[in-house]
């Protein structure tokens, strides 16, 4: 299968990840584009970033118009991670392909078993904490930096068994966090973006906008925690795939 046909196909899943579940974008687009698509580690996660950033906020879009996301706790959450994000962007340069690559896996498979192991969230909407949302907003954009994911994946959880978030409530928000995070992250990788494969990374970016309004409605069909389930066995497999491959 042709180069093209291959980040087509890889871009519609993603956007799809994206806009259904406000997550999984990046800790999908990762992999792909370095096992399916050859990219190396460092670039694979600097075109993630770009690709993720113009497809959340396509997303994001789509879900204000529903008066989904809420603004404030998002803000707060991605304004604290923006610091770390930049110096993660920076440290990742210096991290070996394994052990990057091995590290993405465990975060990832952690992210998984985390939202098994989550009952549904409540109907009703419990007030975030500022410290409390702070506190995680930095931890994931140091995890964004390095890793060069959006957060999303990790985002949601936290959205809803840290700040007590519907998940609806969390998917939509995660996407601003995920926007914020990824233009910090990308801040510090400027140089390494005009080294991509725009003949492959824009089909990608393409696909994977007209996957994410597809995965909104999704979303509207299908409750969030089933949603959460089947992403969580699919992010599980990838994280499994990943470790091996990068111990063996």
């Amino acid at each position: 299968m042709s180069a093209l046909l291959l980040a087509l196909a890889a871009g519609a899943v993603i956007g799809l990840a994206l806009g259904a579940l406000g997550g999984g974008g990046s800790v999908l687009a990762v992999p792909a584009l370095i096992y399916l698509l050859g990219f190396s580690p460092v670039g694979a996660t600097t075109a993630s970033l770009v690709i993720v950033t113009l497809t959340s906020v396509t997303a994001l879009v789509a879900h204000a118009r529903d008066g989904n996301v809420r603004w404030r706790t998002g803000l707060l959450f991605a304004a604290a991670g923006i610091g770390p994000a930049m110096l993660g962007g920076a440290l990742s340069a210096r991290i070996p392909a394994a052990v990057l690559t091995a590290a993405f896996a465990v975060v990832a498979g952690v992210a998984a078993l985390r939202m098994l192991r989550s009952r549904p969230a409540a109907e009703g909407a419990v007030p975030a904490r500022p410290g409390r949302a702070a506190v995680a907003g930095a931890g994931l954009g140091a995890v964004t930096g390095v890793l060069g994911v959006g957060g999303g994946f990790l985002a949601v959880p936290a959205l809803v068994g840290v700040l007590g978030m519907r998940m609806r409530n969390a998917v939509a928000t995660s996407l601003l966090v995920i926007t914020v995070n990824s233009l910090a992250a990308l801040a510090t990788r400027a140089g390494t973006v005009e080294g991509l494969d725009w003949a492959v990374v824009g089909p990608f970016i393409g696909a994977a906008i007209l996957g994410a309004w597809d995965g909104k409605r999704l979303a509207a069909k299908v409750s969030g925690y089933m949603l959460q389930r089947i992403f969580a066995l699919v992010l599980l497999a990838v994280a499994a795939f990943m470790l091996i491959d990068a111990v063996v």
